[in-house]
């Protein structure tokens, strides 16, 4: 930065300046009359690493790098002429931290952190100026933040869906088995699951194609998810199987539960708009409910286990 005058022989008046709107105060201009004005080419950075200055753009734009003053996503703002930056650091008695870049050569007033201290104590409008561009930026940073609460809670929903079926995944059912086991535990109130595997699927894809095997594979999935209470939860596992969830259930329940999704599983169209009418899809499943000292370890390996039993038998059928 290259100095090229005072505050003293510009042309600027403190009316110009965002802060000073409204000072009346000739002591005030004057204080501020050996500040200095420094150049700032295009594309150059303040290094202001040593010690807090406040700056005021006379002309030309900054750019900041500085989530203090994002705004918007990406946590750069542009400060334009007659706006300022370095005020937080001056109050705060630290250096500026964020990164300050010239978009095109600009002029600015650069005012000591002991004159603004004097500037304060003498201006109340200067005061009052200051609460209001801090209390502006903390409501936008504040908005910003909950903006990026909801994206991230956004894509954490996303994270936890498949992509194809809509259903649950097995991220979700490793972080939310283990609370449902633990609570079901604690209060007695039981705990099972159902788990289905789509009967000789490969086959099926093989036959008719993995775009056809996509659909097949949603309208079961669908049909699952709609079976079920608001209070269940359907679970891709991986592949064609996928799993039924069911809190606050037994296994005579869990059971019924598994009886009629296996019977509309056998009466589903898979896709009408063929020429060759699909063959229906069948399933095996599952059923197991949480033991007494159990956990869901043991909970998913009786569930298998009972799937297995269901495949041994002829497949198309519940087992528990």
């Amino acid at each position: 930065m290259e100095q090229i005058g005072t505050f003293g022989t510009s042309r600027t008046t403190i009316n110009d300046l965002q802060l000073f709107r409204d000072e009346t105060d000739p002591d005030v201009a004057a204080m501020l009359a050996d500040c200095a004005i420094v150049r700032l080419p295009k594309g150059e950075r303040i290094d202001d690493s040593g010690q807090a200055h406040l700056y005021i753009v006379l002309s030309g734009q900054l750019e900041i790098e500085s989530d203090a003053h994002a705004g918007d996503e990406t946590g750069t703002t542009r400060v334009l002429p007659g706006e300022s930056v370095g005020d937080q650091a001056v109050l705060d008695d630290a250096a500026n931290l964020a990164a300050m870049t010239a978009l095109e050569d600009s002029e600015l007033l650069v005012i000591e952190s002991s004159v603004v201290w004097s500037l304060i104590d003498r201006s109340s409008v200067l005061a009052r100026n200051l609460l209001r561009l801090l209390s502006f930026r903390i409501r936008t940073t504040n908005a910003l933040l909950r903006r990026r609460q909801k994206l991230g809670e956004f894509y954490r929903q996303l994270s936890l869906n498949d992509p194809l079926t809509g259903l649950y995944n097995r991220a979700w059912l490793n972080d939310m088995l283990p609370k449902l086991a633990a609570r079901a535990a604690r209060t007695g109130s039981g705990l099972s699951i159902v788990m289905i595997d789509l009967d000789h699927f490969k086959q099926f894809n093989d036959t008719h194609g993995h775009i056809i095997g996509d659909v097949a594979l949603s309208a079961a999935a669908s049909l699952i998810r709609d079976a079920l209470r608001p209070s269940d939860f359907a679970v891709r596992f991986g592949g064609e199987e996928m799993l039924a969830v069911l809190p606050d259930t037994g296994i005579e329940l869990a059971t019924m539960v598994a009886e009629r999704l296996c019977q509309r599983l056998r009466d589903t169209v898979v896709f009408t708009d063929m020429r060759v009418e699909l063959p229906h899809l069948t399933a095996s499943f599952g059923v197991a409910s949480l033991g007494e000292n159990g956990d869901e370890y043991a909970l998913m390996a009786a569930a298998d286990a009972a799937l297995y039993r269901a495949k041994e038998a002829g497949r198309n059928r519940v087992c528990n």
